[in-house]
């Protein structure tokens, strides 16, 4: 546990040397880094990779606005303070790859390089188009998955059942899941509003086991979803707090890695495409043939020589 912004952040560690920083997504915690700890370990870094703020046995903020962009990039700034360090490279995944991207953008004399996966780099976090709630799609028979994660419905069935919300997810946004045929599923990040929208497996692919769902089922029974939902509850408000940096470009060297079958990928592949522009020192992206969204988890041996070649490059 460690004091960092105000708040005591839970971190799983390994290693030493150069400081790294990994952030999770939702709905994860610090455990989705577990084969890059002892990697970077062993090539000889520091890897550190915390529980965000809501999430696991970090603190849970009680109030809904504590949940922005701005106090997650607060975080990560404090926990490299709270280790001592003068500088880190900040990595994520998901919604840690939205706070790796504006982190590194807003304090480049703090965070040398970014690596992100999933998502590219958005202006603003979200994009400039306008703000971010009234651009989703929504239709009488289904809602986009961020709209849909706002409200008590999406924290009451994440939480109904820890064992199947975990198996059914990572089967359903991985690349073992069948690709969609377009009728129900979560075609387009769009969630039906009746019915499950995810696919419970009969057997979990070959990257994660049972044990593997045992460890976040049990994050979640001490945490539940309400933290972790509120990041979704504030997307207007963090757009609009990071105004001031609309258009700003990202300065420190950047590494983008995906699956080719992300639904991420697939919702942004326009942005993929022209986001050297404002990451002008971004390396070739490494796209991973037949991976789904849980990147690191699903190609980890790839995932980690990409990330440790990148960071002997610096």
């Amino acid at each position: 546990m460690i004091e960092a912004n105000g708040i005591r952040l839970h971190v799983a560690e390994q290693g030493e040397g150069p400081l790294v920083i990994l952030c999770h997504g939702f709905p994860e915690f610090w455990y989705s880094w577990r084969h890059q700890l002892g990697a970077l370990a062993k090539a000889g870094f520091h890897a550190v990779a915390p529980d965000l703020r809501g999430y696991g046995w970090s603190d849970r903020p009680e109030a809904m606005e504590k949940y922005t962009i701005l106090h997650d990039i607060g975080d990560m700034l404090g926990l490299v303070d709270a280790l001592d360090a003068k500088q880190a490279v900040i990595a994520g995944h998901d919604i840690g790859a939205a706070i790796a991207w504006q982190t590194a953008l807003l304090r480049p004399d703090r965070f040398r390089a970014v690596i992100a996966l999933s998502p590219p780099f958005r202006s603003r976090g979200f994009g400039d188009a306008g703000p971010p709630t009234t651009l989703m799609p929504q239709t009488e028979d289904a809602v986009f998955y961020q709209l849909y994660f706002q409200t008590p419905e999406a924290e009451a069935a994440l939480g109904r059942d820890l064992r199947h919300t975990f198996r059914s997810m990572f089967y359903s946004l991985s690349g073992d899941s069948p690709p969609s045929t377009g009728a129900g599923g979560f075609t387009a990040g769009m969630v039906p509003r009746n019915g499950d929208f995810f696919t419970n497996p009969v057997s979990l692919p070959s990257w994660l086991g049972e044990s593997d769902i045992d460890f976040y089922v049990e994050a979640f029974s001490k945490s539940g979803f309400r933290g972790s939902l509120n990041w979704w509850r504030n997307i207007d408000r963090s757009w609009e707090l990071m105004a001031a940096f609309g258009r700003a470009t990202i300065t420190v060297p950047a590494l983008y890695i995906a699956g080719d079958r992300d639904i991420i990928v697939e919702a942004f592949q326009p942005i993929i495409a022209k986001q050297s522009a404002m990451v002008p020192k971004l390396r070739p992206a490494v796209m991973l043939p037949g991976c789904g969204h849980w990147t690191q988890q699903e190609r980890a041996p790839e995932v980690n020589t990409a990330m440790i070649d990148f960071l002997r490059s610096l």
